[in-house]
């Protein structure tokens, strides 16, 4: 509407400062000098040479001296809300949850409560996620939040797009122009939850490690949203175009304020560059006998994938699968599995459907967030707790990082001792922890720890707090480089089936399955839980159960609750885990996961260990089977659930 007369002319406020990102660089003979003299830069906020935008928008504004626009800050009564107790990876609920007015805000003030002051006032903060419907919305409610609370600035990637991994090495490496860095970060991400207008949306806080928020501050989290009143926002700060690079600077009660918009995927590859020989990884992504394909299931991997494979590495664009990141991943579920990875299943071989057409040598995936993994091989699956040993064992020799050598090595509890044997053979330490990525980064922290994963597709190492799916992809084309460095012109390529055999060869084999139960009665999962510590108390019984099952299968030599002390800071963790050892190395493992956001998923664990080599090319299903059916039958899960098949089977 345009309004033709008034009794008072109009009265236009000042527009937020925008300061263009600028990079300033010498006349060069050469584009590939200037590109390796900005790959030489360090963490700096500056807009990359690949970056989308025009050369008008890489000029700084006119106008950009003008006086920030001023805003204020709002108390807004509020009521808590039941059940926003962060789980292993933050908060997760549906979408029409968090949507809910002063949902989303209780639980973020309730974070800023929970923090030290120091990390809040005049701090810098990362905020970003996976890009999943909703994410856009609460960067905006988040942001104006930190304002209010007197944060300093906010990084922001661009169109809200940072994958985990990428998140926790800006917290630790990202050094901004005017020499900030981060404390912290509000990562937007239900993982590997599909994402929608009905499905999963997530929060969660990382602190200035770039790992998870520890126990001791998300049950201080817990505690503040069940008691919480008020909350703080500046509901007068315009939202911020988070499609632009730049820097957005307002004014409020306690100076200036700034939002910095910057490229996602710039500061992520210069670490992974100086972590893997990139030149090595080309020449074999080169041959005409290797051949690549890359899944981002519509998830933020898509932001990196042709920066890093593509440009970097020099793989043909046609080995990216979608790779477009998506607000409802394309309607699928950015779980990097055999069951949801569907297209590159069939593509790698392993689908039900027959193709003439040759699959790739290596095929690889990443979910919603990017920090976990699946690796394949032509025709072949890689169990994600084989794929951690095989990195560990193969590490030294193939990834310049651990060129020194390994601190040690760590799995998560229900992973299985694949790790342990290469730990011992190579006289490494070893950890066990209980699930979460928080109890990794506490040996990382203390320096005794360089390379660790778990059986849930994730797998990372000392370089960041956090699990890293783009890593353990680059980590095993490394290994495959480094396998083939004296054989790109030879006959036959050393093939990610002939690491694992031969690697089975020397170590043992781990036969290893999970059965995944979701979204079931969390009352009934809980008894049944209960019943099988119950179980425990006589392991005679347990066994004359276990030999009317299954006589052929081995006794059970102990059983407990898995309970963690920390050795760097001597807390506890109990109740992680309820665990059948048997004398040949074998064992059942039964969890409650804290990864969905509605109902219980329960977990079981089954494995077996085979060191004769002349039995170690069995099919998985046909060693497991005698163990599958004691698991199944002494938990009595189908009486518990009502489910006679599991939701899902890796």
């Amino acid at each position: 509407m345009i309004r033709l007369c008034s009794s008072a002319p109009a009265i236009i406020p000042p527009r937020p400062r925008r300061l263009r990102h600028r990079t300033t660089t010498p006349s060069l003979p050469h584009s590939r000098s200037l590109h390796r003299l900005l790959h030489r830069q360090l963490f700096v906020s500056s807009a990359p040479p690949t970056s989308p935008l025009s050369r008008a928008q890489r000029r700084p504004r006119a106008g950009a001296q003008a006086a920030a626009m001023v805003f204020s800050v709002t108390k807004k009564e509020t009521t808590p809300f039941d059940g926003q107790k962060p789980g292993t990876s933050g908060l997760r609920k549906k979408v029409t949850v968090f949507q809910q007015p002063h949902y989303l805000a209780n639980f973020v003030q309730s974070t800023f409560n929970a923090l030290p002051a120091e990390e809040v006032k005049g701090a810098t903060i990362v905020v970003s996620g996976d890009g999943r419907y909703f994410s856009k919305d609460a960067v905006q409610i988040i942001t104006k939040m930190a304002a209010a609370n007197g944060v300093r600035r906010v990084w922001v990637g661009q169109d809200t797009l940072l994958s985990t991994p990428a998140v926790s090495a800006i917290i630790r490496e990202r050094i901004a122009a005017d020499g900030s860095k981060a404390t912290g970060a509000f990562i937007l991400t239900a993982s590997h939850n599909p994402g929608g207008p009905t499905e999963d949306f997530g929060i969660k806080y990382n602190m200035g490690n770039g790992g998870p928020a520890p126990e001791s501050v998300t049950d201080k989290i817990f505690s503040n949203t069940k008691t919480i009143n008020e909350y703080l926002i500046a509901e007068d700060l315009p939202d911020v175009d988070v499609s632009a690079l730049g820097v957005t600077t307002f004014t409020g009660p306690e100076g200036p304020f700034d939002v910095d918009v910057f490229d996602s995927a710039t500061d992520y590859i210069k670490l992974m560059k100086s972590i893997f020989d990139f030149e090595s990884i080309k020449k074999l992504l080169a041959s005409p006998k290797f051949s690549f394909c890359f899944d981002g299931l519509h998830g933020v991997a898509g932001a990196y994938a042709k920066r890093m494979f593509v440009d970097e590495l020099g793989a043909s664009e046609s080995s990216l699968l979608n790779c477009v990141p998506k607000e409802d991943f394309g309607g699928g579920h950015p779980d990097p599995n055999l069951t949801y990875a569907k297209e590159l299943v069939e593509r790698m071989g392993l689908g039900k459907s027959s193709s003439n057409v040759e699959p790739p040598e290596f095929g690889a995936a990443a979910d919603g967030d990017a920090d976990r993994n699946m690796v394949l091989g032509k025709r072949f699956f890689v169990t994600p707790s084989d794929s951690v040993a095989i990195i560990a064992a193969n590490a030294v020799q193939s990834i310049p990082y651990f060129a020194s050598g390994l601190k040690g090595v760590a799995r998560s509890m229900p992973t299985s001792a694949a790790l342990d044997v290469v730990a011992k053979n190579l006289n490494l330490k070893f950890f066990e922890v209980p699930t979460g990525w928080k109890f990794f980064g506490n040996l990382m922290d203390a320096g005794m720890c360089s390379v660790c994963g778990e059986e849930s597709f994730g797998t990372g190492s000392d370089h960041i707090r956090e699990k890293d799916g783009i890593w353990a992809v680059l980590a095993w084309l490394s290994i495959l480089a480094y396998k083939n460095k004296d054989n790109l012109g030879g006959d036959k390529l050393v093939t990610v089936e002939d690491i694992v055999l031969q690697h089975w060869a020397t170590y043992g084999r781990h036969y290893y399955t999970r059965y995944d139960y979701e979204n079931v009665d969390a009352e009934a999962a809980k008894e049944l839980m209960a019943n099988l510590v119950k179980l425990q108390s006589s392991l005679s019984d347990v066994n004359k159960l276990i030999k009317e099952i299954q006589p052929n299968v081995a006794d059970v030599v102990s059983a407990d609750e898995f309970e963690y002390k920390d050795p760097v800071d001597g807390s506890v963790s109990k109740h992680q885990g309820i665990r059948y050892l048997f004398g040949d190395g074998s064992r059942l493992v039964f969890r409650l996961s804290g990864t969905g956001s509605v109902g219980a998923t329960i977990r079981i664990y089954i494995e077996q260990y085979e060191n004769d080599s002349s039995k170690t090319g069995r099919e998985s299903s046909d060693a497991l089977s005698p163990l599958v059916d004691v698991a199944l039958k002494l938990s009595k899960i189908q009486e518990y659930t009502g489910r006679s098949a599991p939701t899902v089977i890796t």
